[in-house]
């Protein structure tokens, strides 16, 4: 029996792995490990992908959420309005830089998407900014938390950290708030061979406070103007990211067949609740994931016939242990609580087969 994993990163290398070696050859030839002219270039490269007119890199996507909410002068007494349906660095960054998160719901079932609504009954006169997550691969309908954001000053900063292509009406995620942070970890749909991250925006200022920011709060060698942190990103990911970001709108193309596909195949099971792409989103397939009955058991025997699915995320952010804090108790967010009881993440990256497809499916059923 041959397994079938939740991403297969081997599969994409194999796209990039001439490239990558003779970048990676030019990189150690000049030892040009930090801030070499390919960090440059990958910057100038991703904005002109997303159509952001800045793109600064980072070493990682929590640090970009940071050090974006920091540049925009966010911090101790601040509150920034987020979902707590996401990755916990979504929070974790509004905490390390001083500000407060206000958790909010998200709208439905199969979007998985921040509630405007419940958006506009959390701000207060404290809010800071509001950060709506793009979670999956979908854009989060920022055109509604605009006008709220302008009537009460606060900023829209971006989680684009599983949206890299995503747009919504037209617009790149990336490019629908002030700011907005993603993460090139190696199984996003563009990823790093390790850690690394960007944010873009589409002010001079913002970005300049960035990069200052970014490196130890020096606008130049020496020069430190703000107590800044070490987050740069590094050249050989630059490499590689420029070398996957030539193949990225293909990648992206296949997940959206490959998703059409899993609807398709999961169309007559009624156990199976399938996402939703919300009116107005291109839609990048970051993660497929599906809500079904007995999730965890249903995920032990999928594991146990070969079907490498996930969960993304047990545990929404109000119910961890690092969050206790803001108490919150359970039942706060019951969207957000429900479907962390039964999402579940099907194999999906650009170079999955049908057969491999039809595979995942009939085995859910059976197990269903």
């Amino acid at each position: 029996m041959t397994s079938i994993p939740l991403v297969d990163l081997s599969a994409q290398h194999a796209a990039v792995a001439d490239e990558v070696a003779a970048g990676w050859q030019e990189v150690l030839a000049r030892t040009a490990f930090i801030g070499g002219p390919q960090v440059a270039a990958f910057e100038r490269e991703y904005a002109e992908f997303t159509g952001v007119p800045h793109c600064v890199g980072m070493a990682n996507g929590t640090d970009s959420i940071e050090i974006a909410l920091r540049a925009l002068g966010i911090g101790p007494g601040d509150e920034c309005v987020l979902p707590a349906n996401t990755f916990i660095a979504t929070a974790e960054a509004v905490a390390r830089a001083g500000a407060t998160p206000v958790l909010v719901d998200c709208a439905d079932d199969d979007t998985y998407l921040i509630d405007a609504d419940a958006v506009e009954a959390a701000v207060t006169s404290r809010t800071a900014a509001i950060i709506p997550v793009h979670l999956y691969g979908q854009a989060a309908p920022v055109e509604r938390l605009l006008p709220l954001a302008r009537k009460t000053g606060a900023r829209i900063v971006e989680d684009a950290a599983q949206s890299q292509g995503a747009r919504r009406h037209g617009t790149s995620a990336g490019g629908l708030g002030d700011v907005a942070a993603t993460s090139f970890y190696p199984g996003k749909n563009l990823g790093a061979y390790g850690d690394a991250g960007a944010a873009l925006t589409g002010s001079a200022d913002v970005a300049a406070r960035m990069r200052m920011i970014r490196d130890h709060g020096s606008p130049a060698k020496y020069q430190h103007e703000v107590l800044g942190v070490n987050s740069r990103l590094d050249t050989l990911q630059a490499v590689v990211l420029s070398a996957k970001l030539r193949r990225l709108a293909g990648w992206n193309a296949a997940r959206r067949t490959a998703a059409a596909r899993y609807d398709e195949l999961l169309s007559g099971c009624e156990a199976v609740v399938r996402p939703r792409v919300l009116d107005g989103n291109e839609h990048v397939w970051h993660l497929y994931t599906v809500r079904v009955p007995d999730r965890d058991r249903v995920l032990k025997e999928l594991h146990a016939a070969g079907i490498g699915a996930g969960i993304h995320y047990p545990v929404p952010i109000h119910l961890t242990n690092a969050f206790a804090g803001l108490e919150y108790t359970p039942g706060a967010f019951p969207v957000a609580e429900r479907t962390a009881r039964d999402l579940l993440s099907l194999p999906l990256f650009p170079e999955i087969t049908a057969a491999q497809q039809e595979r995942v499916v009939s085995v859910l059923m059976s197990v269903l």
